[in-house]
């Protein structure tokens, strides 16, 4: 499935883990958990912290930025920062302001303890330079109307020839009307809800109230393109 089979007309860009507004020079991701190895009971497979990092650094090269939003989730722990945490937000902070960047992080619901580790900007909820895309996390209602919500939380992701890759989610006129843009966990180390059998019940996000709706759209590494498939109602007809 092509590019050339399937169009969807929207503003931005799919890339790795990332959204790219050109217009307005804006790079989202969400759901970075950082700490999410150290609080974990297993080993951990990769350093998250320098794998988010590194990965950050090569969106931040390619795109140029003006400004760089997180869209909820920066950290992973509820009730402490393990470790190495505050070291990582500060490498993540200082990857952004290096390139020239203002970043802006709107809470999520992970991110209990995240004044203890992050000085710069937050906000609940942040309007984009276009003055129509509203970033929040996406866990509860917005107070914000827009024309466009962007929104982590869910971390999907969409089974494709048996091969789970991380996905975003685009419904033109999901929510009361305006657009939704889920994104994919930015840490490596979010497996990722496989979205192709789920149903409204099955979201956490209460923006996504019909998933049938929903556009998935999968980063094709090896060639650079973006491969968008038909909305899920249709989807799970086809596989």
């Amino acid at each position: 499935m092509t590019d050339s089979e399937i169009t969807v007309d929207v503003p931005f860009s799919v890339r790795d883990r990332a959204v790219w507004f050109p217009a307005i020079e804006t790079l989202v991701i969400a759901d970075v958990h950082l700490g999410k190895a150290a609080a974990s009971s297993v080993d951990a497979p990769i350093d998250d912290g320098t794998d988010v990092v590194e990965r950050l650094r090569g969106h931040l090269e390619e795109t140029e930025p003006n400004e760089v939003v997180v869209a909820g989730d920066l950290l992973h722990s509820f009730s402490r920062l393990p470790l190495g945490v505050e070291r990582d937000v500060s490498r993540f902070a200082d990857a952004v302001d290096a390139a020239g960047a203002e970043l802006v992080v709107t809470p999520g619901n992970h991110d209990t303890m995240l004044e203890s580790a992050f000085d710069g900007e937050t906000t609940a909820e942040y309007r984009l330079a276009d003055g129509e895309t509203v970033i929040c996390h996406g866990h509860e209602r917005p107070e914000s109307t827009g024309e466009r919500y962007v929104v982590g939380h869910d971390h999907p992701a969409l089974s494709v020839d048996g091969r789970k890759r991380p996905c975003v989610l685009y419904g033109p006129e999901a929510y009361e009307g305006a657009a939704v843009l889920v994104l994919p966990a930015f840490t490596r180390l979010a497996a990722g809800a496989t979205v192709n059998g789920m149903r409204d019940r099955d979201f956490q996000t209460p923006l996504v109230r019909n998933p049938d709706e929903f556009h998935p759209a999968v980063r094709d590494d090896s060639s650079g393109e973006t491969l968008w498939f038909p909305q899920l109602g249709e989807l799970r007809r086809l596989l």
